[in-house]
């Protein structure tokens, strides 16, 4: 569905004609640009603006079907770059992507968004509001765009590192660190960062061919040259948001490995607290049982003190045994 269609003139938005055809043509005529906003559109939606606005049927099926990498195409006509944003439910501990296509093109700019993740309404409303940067045309979209995305990583990374704190608190907490359901919840949480990569690794590529610090510098079609440095700032943030997520990986992992460690060391707790608990039971069951044979000729069968001193004994050995355990830790 088509969720807001406007000609910009000046960096003002303007009450342009119905048809797309003609808004076209009076946007460049006026040079200004059309800005059409859609929302998962089928494919009959679809048509009539790939007709007018001559969208490369690639593009065009990329825009439709989804699931894309974060990615540049460059077409004659136009230019197509896939972003993916995120949003992070704290409560969950997951990551859910969205995705945004955008279409710049000469004099119009076409986003598609699939997925309830980030909508576009409040980055057109900012730039509404910044008549100066809306005046720059579809470059200033594209920016705008990416700025806005990329930002919201690094609230999501933040968000995940805060989390990822707490659960790092429980793992090493003695009385909750070996709960069964702790390995599920740290892998979950590995999960989520995947997830999180996914969108982020990926968008390197395409935000340093729009900064132009690519092979050779090489501009991209339809990027204004000045509107450089706005997207190499935004490959300085995305290039943030990605040393912070390798970095909560390997915690991620880290932490996992520690916690396995420990559940290891627990179990070998154990082990040595029941191997002394046997070593302790046995004494006196081979005492009872040499003098339970009933042999006739058994030294010290007819000794008067023969029962309290083996019942002295057992408690002394196991007195004994006790001690050496507990002070060797095994108790």
């Amino acid at each position: 569905m088509i969720v807001d269609c406007a000609v910009y003139r000046d960096g003002h938005r303007t009450e342009g004609p119905e048809d797309l055809s003609d808004a076209l043509e009076e946007a460049r005529a006026a040079g200004g640009f059309v800005w059409i906003g859609l929302y998962e559109p089928s494919e009959r939606e679809f048509d009539l603006v790939t007709e007018e606005f001559r969208l490369h049927p690639l593009a065009v099926e990329d825009a439709l079907k989804a699931h894309q990498r974060p990615k540049l195409d460059v077409y004659d006509d136009s230019l197509f770059m896939v972003l993916k944003p995120v949003m992070y439910e704290p409560e969950s501990d997951t990551v859910t992507a969205g995705e945004v296509m955008v279409f710049i093109g000469d004099g119009f700019v076409v986003t598609v968004r699939h997925g309830e993740v980030q909508p576009l309404a409040a980055v057109r409303h900012r730039l509404e509001e910044d008549p100066e940067m809306l005046a720059k045309g579809p470059t200033a979209v594209l920016y705008a765009i990416s700025d806005a995305t990329v930002d919201h990583y690094l609230e999501v990374a933040t968000e995940l590192q805060t989390d990822l704190e707490e659960l790092e608190a429980e793992v090493f907490q003695p009385e909750r660190g070996g709960t069964r359901h702790t390995a599920s919840r740290i892998y979950n949480f590995k999960r989520q960062i995947l997830e999180f990569r996914r969108a982020t690794v990926p968008l390197t590529v395409p935000l340093t061919r729009l900064s132009g610090t690519g092979a050779l510098g090489v501009g991209v079609p339809f990027v204004h040259e000045k509107a450089r440095p706005f997207f190499r700032d935004v490959y300085d943030h995305l290039a943030r948001v990605n040393e912070s997520v390798e970095g909560l990986d390997r915690l991620v992992s880290d932490i996992l490995s520690a916690h396995l460690a420990q559940m290891s060391v627990r179990q070998n707790d154990d082990m040595r607290k029941i191997s002394a608990w046997a070593a302790m039971a046995a004494v006196p069951t081979m005492i009872a049982g040499v003098y339970g044979m009933n042999f006739d000729h058994m030294p010290e069968l007819h000794w008067l003190w023969s029962y309290p001193a083996v019942i002295v004994l057992m408690g002394a050995l196991e007195v004994l045994l006790y001690r050496t355990f507990k002070d060797r830790g095994w108790l």
